[in-house]
């Protein structure tokens, strides 16, 4: 079975690496490379962990595409093989550990999601070794050096989880939950599990202070600048059930309902499987009905609890059939080496009917951005007006799907503003009554965003536009409009 898991992780490296030097940033992942040049504590979609990962990537600044996808390409690997030592931890002998990292690495949502630039990756890394710590722990004697070490490992992990998504804070709490159950008595008699709790707390309090500080910004942004249009409904039951049988695939969704029911009954066996349960339920708790309440949740908000599956049935060895396993696996693969092969083969946009628009294809943001900010850049530089100020030129986007990317990929070179309908980060970063006054605006826009230039920007005329369309295979997946405008005189 190693074999096997190493010969998986090798192929998928390769197609990693491969997709590493050919694709750019997804809008979420150029934002996160834009907080590189903005060290915070927290930012106002996310804690700053995923900035700081991206600043050393970058060296200092927002990192390349390639760069950033090489690391993550590497991480992503990693994450079955601390599956296997999660498992290991938790007390599963080394096949079923290994059996488990192999439906994991198959999983569209681990398999793909994860090789993007993003918290959620972070969050993988630092939970399954968070568990890992823990379980071992909860299993050697309370008083050993091992358990001690364990014990502050795992709560420490916990707290830089929450440095990546807010949603850490439900381990952290799984982690309290099962040191206080009658399973961990031992262990909670000590200072080490509360030690452990503490140095995560301490990781987590710089974003806490900021929150205080700045009005609990990010909170105020997650949970109600963004859900105007909030509220239960069939829509959103239906996203979460339809999201989690695409990101995990049906057959891998019956097998975690499987694993689940056993995790269930055996809940109250050790503290282990206390560990496991808190691990699933705690997170769930809170992440389904906030899914089933936004309007703009994603299938992956859920994912943190269901890390608890794979590793309760390694140490369990819980029965799904063989038959079951290998359609399973088989059904996972194929869709994972689907999406590899539309993204990363440009020719089978030929094989799409004519009627079907491929520029609302969502992988198309990965396609064309280092055709667009060079047109930016040489666009930009016309614009200008010997001896005019920093400022007086700014790219501007409209909204910050397209701000990102600019400014990932600019720099700092040129100052980016950012008209999206509600506040963002980049109204901090270059706040709108600043780049208003700018003397030239270079917008830049795409397929998504319709809009009259000088209606929304009614202090400038428009003097100049340039298109630029985006192909693949010959077909067009994106048009880019560059579009310039100046400074209406006075009067």
């Amino acid at each position: 079975m190693l074999r096997a898991l190493g010969a998986l992780s090798l192929l998928m490296l390769v197609v990693r690496l491969l997709a590493a030097h050919r694709i750019g940033f997804g809008d979420s992942e150029a934002l996160y490379a834009s907080y590189a040049l903005h060290p915070q504590p927290a930012y106002l979609d996310h804690p700053g962990l995923v900035g700081l990962f991206a600043r050393i990537i970058g060296g200092g600044t927002a990192p390349s595409a390639v760069a950033a996808h090489t690391i993550t390409a590497l991480l992503a690997t990693l994450v079955p093989w601390l599956v296997v030592a999660a498992s290991r931890g938790a007390g599963a002998n080394l096949r079923s550990a290994t059996l488990a990292a192999l439906g994991v690495a198959v999983v569209p949502e681990m398999a793909i999601g994860l090789f993007a630039m993003t918290p959620d990756l972070l969050l993988c890394v630092t939970w399954l070794g968070a568990l890992g710590l823990a379980c071992s722990a909860l299993r050697a004697p309370a008083t050993s050096t091992r358990a001690q070490l364990m014990l502050v490992g795992a709560g420490l992990l916990a707290g830089v989880a929450t440095t990546a998504k807010v949603s850490g804070l439900a381990l952290l709490a799984a982690l309290i939950v099962t040191y206080a159950s009658r399973h961990a008595r031992a262990h909670a008699k000590t200072i080490w599990p509360w030690a452990g709790i503490a140095v995560g707390l301490v990781a987590i309090a710089p974003i806490a202070l900021y929150e205080a500080r700045t009005g609990e910004s990010m909170l105020r942004h997650r949970l109600v600048d963004t859900q105007g249009a909030a509220g239960i409904s069939l829509r959103n039951a239906g996203a979460v059930v339809l999201g989690q049988l695409a990101y995990l695939s049906p057959l891998v969704a019956i097998v975690a309902a499987i694993v689940l029911r056993d995790l269930f009954r055996a809940r109250r066996d050790d503290a282990v499987a206390a560990l496991l349960f808190w691990a699933f339920a705690l997170p769930l708790a809170v992440l389904l009905p906030l899914s089933l309440w936004s309007r703009v949740a994603e299938p992956h908000w859920i994912a943190p609890a269901l890390l608890a599956l794979p590793l309760h049935y390694a140490r369990r060895g819980v029965p799904i059939g063989a038959r079951l396993a290998r359609s399973m696996m088989a059904t996972a693969l194929a869709i994972t080496a689907l999406v590899h092969a539309w993204v990363l083969v440009p020719g089978l946009t030929r094989i799409v009917p004519a009627s079907i628009d491929l520029r609302h294809d969502i992988t198309s943001e990965l396609q064309g951005w280092p055709e667009a900010i060079r047109l930016v850049r040489r666009v930009a530089f016309e614009a200008a007006v010997p001896g005019q100020e920093r400022g007086d030129v700014v790219v501007l986007g409209p909204h910050w799907v397209v701000c990102a990317q600019l400014h990932a990929a600019l720099r700092g070179d040129l100052p980016v503003g950012c008209a999206t309908p509600i506040e963002d980060d980049f109204d901090r970063w270059y706040p709108r009554r600043t780049w208003r006054r700018a003397e030239t605006l270079v917008l830049v826009t795409d397929d998504r965003f319709e809009l009259t230039a000088e209606s929304a920007f009614p202090e400038h005329v428009v003097t100049r536009e340039v298109k630029l369309d985006v192909l693949r295979a010959g077909r067009v997946v994106r048009t880019f409009r560059v579009i310039v405008l100046e400074r209406r005189a006075a009067g």
